[in-house]
């Protein structure tokens, strides 16, 4: 039985397909084509999950497809598949039930309830759900304009990013913020019943398009005068106050009880996750780690496994390492068509005995192996690696390589087994959802990369998960006493994850990085 999820037709379009019960694959559009066309289905991101499903699409038994909500072209998507899977059932389900699937289905759960969150994705904007089994009953809806992931974007343009693409520097930001705008941002996402928001219009004005649109009563509330610049050195206590109202308000529309599932475009916010770890309200939280809009591919495929297709047995996400992945002999053509000079590894403890020695020798390197990860984090595959015992390294990395802000740190890697000795570890870190404490005694190493009080993105690599990346890690330990790697995405200027060996002889050469390793291969510049 194979079966085809499509979702984010309208913005991070993806595919993911099941067989006989297992997740085979899963891929982003823009990774994969590295453009995406708002509207259109993913022919290449559909493509690469049948070629790595091995599967033709006449195999196909079911496409389930998330509904793009108010697009005039739904009804020719349709037919359009219906062409392209002649033997399939082709079924339409709409966004917010796609993500709630995603959560629920994806979860180690038996029940739960779930909670999805996002601006406006099928002009509803949060739904709250009780799932049991392979059963999904909505309890409530939220609907826009009453959109906390609205306002955040709104703020977002307020202080001159890109909305809808650069929130996440606002909760980064916001760690180095206190809460004397906490309360304003409290009377803007006043609380109705059940602790579920209501925002107030009146700080908002429908004429003014630019600057998130705010009113003169958003000044005065800020203390500044109409349409005023915001003084930048308070920057990061607006975001600050944001960022707590919405965690606030977000923990308040959750509840309470034993099992609580995420997704949605909010649960991109390792905060607002944290927030719902730590709130007591809840024995066991879970995010879907690819929760945004591309997640709703998984969401579609678990969908028509269970729903569609009568299936009890769940299906795992396994590692989210679900992208394509290279042999040796397409990596070697790749670089001897761009005339690189490389050294071959022959062994997989000579390519580990390397790259310690590179990273102990204080360079940065990239990491590229395996399959790509499914969602906007790297867990190990695409990676660009740093030692923290490297006082200038995510200095570099920043400044050199990324080319962003001091204040967006870069996650720690570090064996599952081993976290407990140098950090606190939330349940989330496995696939990088959540921050977590760093131990005082240790607060000194870490330094760079610790976020407000004490904080520090954790990305806990589990044996089972990624055998390679957790040698690596133990390798390093055993080198230096610190088994902890510095791990942020191999990808450049905006661009999308490096999926290509093509694509990871760019970056490389289009940056600071000193040496790469693509599956056995090692180049240095």
């Amino acid at each position: 039985m194979i079966i085809l999820g499509i979702g984010g037709i309208l913005n991070d379009a993806a595919a993911a397909l099941i067989r006989n019960g297992e997740l085979r694959t899963a891929v982003e559009q823009r990774k994969i084509a590295r453009y995406t066309r708002p509207g259109e289905l993913p022919m290449e991101a559909i493509t690469a999950c049948l070629r790595e499903a091995r599967a033709g699409r006449d195999q196909v038994d079911c496409v389930v497809l998330v509904r793009p909500a108010g697009d005039p072209e739904e009804t020719s998507l349709h037919l359009r598949l219906r062409a392209l899977f002649p033997n399939a059932r082709v079924v339409m389900m709409d966004h917010h039930t796609a993500h709630a699937a995603s959560a629920f289905f994806a979860s180690p759960f038996e029940d739960a309830t779930v909670l999805t969150i996002d601006r406006k994705g099928d002009l509803r904007c949060g739904a709250r759900w009780k799932a049991r089994g392979t059963r999904l009953e909505l309890e409530r809806e939220l609907y826009f304009p009453d959109s906390v992931a609205d306002l955040y974007s709104r703020v977002t343009e307020f202080l001159g990013y890109t909305p809808n693409a650069d929130e996440h520097k606002l909760q980064w930001m916001s760690a180095a913020g206190d809460d004397r705008y906490r309360e304003s941002f409290g009377k803007i996402l006043q609380r109705g019943p059940e602790g579920w928001p209501r925002v107030d219009w009146s700080y908002f004005d429908s004429h003014r398009i630019a600057r998130g649109g705010f009113g003169p009563k958003f000044y005065r509330e800020l203390g500044l005068d109409d349409e005023a610049e915001f003084p930048a050195p308070r920057r990061a206590h607006l975001a600050a106050g944001l960022q707590r109202a919405v965690e606030a308000v977000i923990v308040g529309m959750a509840g309470s009880g034993e099992n609580l599932a995420l997704a949605g475009g909010m649960g991109f916010n390792a905060l607002v996750v944290s927030a719902l770890e730590r709130s007591g309200d809840w024995k066991n939280v879970f995010v879907q780690p690819a929760s945004g809009n591309s997640g709703t591919a998984l969401g579609a495929a678990m969908w028509g496994w269970h729903i569609v297709c009568g299936q009890h047995e769940r299906v795992s996400i396994g590692n989210l390492c679900l992208g394509p992945s290279y042999a040796a002999e397409e990596i070697k053509q790749v670089l001897e068509n761009c005339k690189l000079r490389f050294r071959l590894l022959l062994t997989t403890g000579e390519l580990i005995q390397k790259a310690v020695a590179e990273l102990d020798d204080y360079k940065i390197i990239a990491w590229m192996q395996g399959s790509m990860e499914f969602g906007p984090r790297a867990l190990g595959n695409r990676s660009i690696l740093a030692s923290p015992r490297n006082p200038y390294s995510t200095e570099n990395l920043n400044k050199f390589i990324k080319h962003r802000d001091d204040y967006r740190k870069f996650a720690a890697s570090v064996p599952a087994e081993r976290a407990a000795e140098y950090f606190e570890p939330a349940q989330n870190s496995r696939f990088l959802a959540t921050v977590s404490r760093v131990r005082p005694e240790h607060r000194k190493t870490f330094e760079p990369a610790v976020l407000g009080d004490g904080w520090v993105r954790l990305h806990t690599v589990h044996r089972e998960d990624n055998p390679l990346y957790h040698s690596l890690l133990l390798a390093a330990g055993e080198a230096t006493g610190l088994p902890v790697l510095y791990n942020t995405s191999f990808n450049l200027f905006g661009d999308p994850l490096v999926c290509t060996p093509r694509d990871a002889v760019r970056s490389f050469y289009s940056s600071g990085i000193d040496a790469m390793f693509v599956g056995n291969f090692h180049l240095e510049k």
